[in-house]
């Protein structure tokens, strides 16, 4: 007869919980000018990186609208330094040397916002991620603020569950906690990062979210998550 000696310890038992993977962060690319899309460089799907360019933007009319201002600019400079040498032989009043002078830099200003303008005519990725839709196509206006394209961070992910009310004190902000992904035959071990305050009415759960590494690239949104909650109530 073989006697093994009896040891207290605790007795952990679990639940799984089901849940998904959700992204947490979606952003807008946006022109920050008026114009026509001359061409879209990305489509649904492609990964983009912060700082890619996204898109052309016909800026035709303030191109032309440039050119005016520099050849009125011309003008401007022409007169001011002939009013100019005047002024310096004491030829002519004050008044007329100061309108030339206030009259080319006004155009010079002009121009520095013209040029500020056409220099929007890029639209750059504010962050890098997915292309998760396509708002408008090569060929349409965009508006200053307006998406184009929105991006979805796959890096950025997390896992939500609803976990029933009666697990309220089984899980606490901080704690570590063991995910499992079926599709993926795959577990990570996480903390819990965000506990609900409210009690869903319908179905007498509170949400529970987790943030979830996917340096692989593996996990999607919307991938079928299990989180194993210890139920401290069946501990002893």
């Amino acid at each position: 007869v073989i006697t093994t000696p009896v040891v207290r310890k605790d007795f952990m038992h679990y639940v799984d919980v089901q849940g998904s993977v959700i992204a947490d962060d979606m952003v807008d690319v946006a022109a920050e000018a008026s114009g026509r899309i001359l061409k879209l460089y990305v489509k649904e799907g492609d990964f983009v990186r912060s700082g890619q360019l996204v898109a052309d933007l016909d800026m035709e009319a303030v191109t032309k609208q440039r050119e005016e201002v520099v050849k009125a600019l011309e003008l401007a400079n022409t007169v001011f330094e002939r009013q100019k040498r005047l002024w310096e032989q004491n030829i002519g009043s004050e008044i007329q040397y100061l309108e030339t002078k206030n009259s080319k830099e006004r155009l010079e200003k002009s121009l520095e916002t013209i040029d500020f303008q056409l220099s929007k005519a890029q639209v750059f990725a504010p962050a890098g991620g997915v292309v998760e839709r396509e708002i408008l196509q090569a060929g349409e206006l965009a508006a200053p603020g307006a998406p184009i394209v929105q991006l979805l961070n796959t890096q950025k992910l997390k896992m939500v569950v609803d976990i029933p009310e009666n697990f309220l004190t089984a899980v606490k902000k901080g704690d570590q906690v063991a995910v499992h992904f079926p599709a993926l035959g795959a577990e990570q071990e996480v903390r819990v990062s965000q506990i609900g305050r409210m009690i869903d009415p319908s179905n007498r759960t509170f949400k529970v979210e987790a943030q979830v590494q996917n340096a692989s690239g593996f996990l999607k949104p919307n991938l079928l998550a299990i989180m194993k909650v210890n139920d401290y109530s069946n501990t002893d």
